[in-house]
């Protein structure tokens, strides 16, 4: 065991103002947790992308990752239950004089589960056959209600002509019959917080917009977009797409 490196954090009573904060020691970064009466220390570091565990929330006993809501255990750093392999340092504390002190020679060691990789971030290979057009429908319709729609008559339009005159292949996806969660702003969280797949497609299995995602990045050559002049939920969803 290396020797002991206890360094001096801060005065107790300053650091219970506030239950989650992060401080650095050269190029080490530690989250400062002060829950039920007491101080614990882990990295900073999330897992997943490398969040700032210091700047998120409490759930119970675990920190909760402000970009991706991984949790970790405040005091041990452990993944919440059934992802206890995934594990950030952590570090022994102790209150001396009124001052909290961290021992920077304590740190456990990192370990990281072995998730496998969505289908979405296979690599983008393209097949051989015909020229292939996407039609991205924005169009918002009642269901119960249809109405005519301009913009999907001219985007029917197009794929018709390219499909039966162009002889190319073609798809159309109307996002008003998806389900999917519109964008969550974790670009302006940090530019690292937008990751390709779409964390929120990572996140929730049941997202639809995967499917928008095949046809534009794994099938598409060409993409048409139809949208309405006025915007809703579905013609939002470009963000998400676009910016992921």
């Amino acid at each position: 065991m290396p020797d002991e490196q206890w360094t001096d954090v801060g005065s107790v009573e300053e650091l219970k103002k506030k239950p989650l904060r992060e401080v650095s020691f050269g190029k080490t970064t530690i989250a400062i947790l002060y829950k039920d009466g007491s101080f614990a220390a882990i990295s900073e570091v999330c897992n997943h992308v490398g969040g700032p565990l210091g700047k998120g929330t409490f759930d119970g006993d675990y920190v909760v990752c402000p970009w991706h809501y991984w949790k970790f255990h405040h005091k041990t750093g452990q993944g919440e239950p059934g992802h206890e392999q995934d594990q950030v340092p952590s570090y022994a504390t102790k209150i001396e004089n009124g001052r909290l002190h961290i021992d920077l020679s304590s740190v456990t060691k990192q370990k990281k589960q072995s998730h496998k990789p969505h289908s979405l971030a296979r690599p983008v290979l393209r097949q051989a056959g015909p020229i292939r057009v996407v039609g991205i429908s924005t169009t918002a319709m009642t269901t119960d209600h249809p109405r005519y729609s301009t913009s999907d008559a001219m985007l029917d339009a197009a794929l018709d002509h390219a499909r039966s005159a162009l002889k190319l292949e073609t798809q159309c996806v109307k996002l008003r019959e998806l389900n999917f969660r519109s964008c969550e702003g974790f670009y302006s969280k940090s530019a690292q917080a937008c990751t390709w797949p779409c964390s929120i497609t990572q996140m929730d299995p049941t997202d639809q917009l995967d499917r928008v995602y095949e046809a534009i990045v794994h099938w598409a050559d060409v993409i048409l977009i139809s949208t309405p002049i006025r915007w809703a939920t579905p013609a939002a969803c470009i963000t998400r797409w676009s910016s992921g």
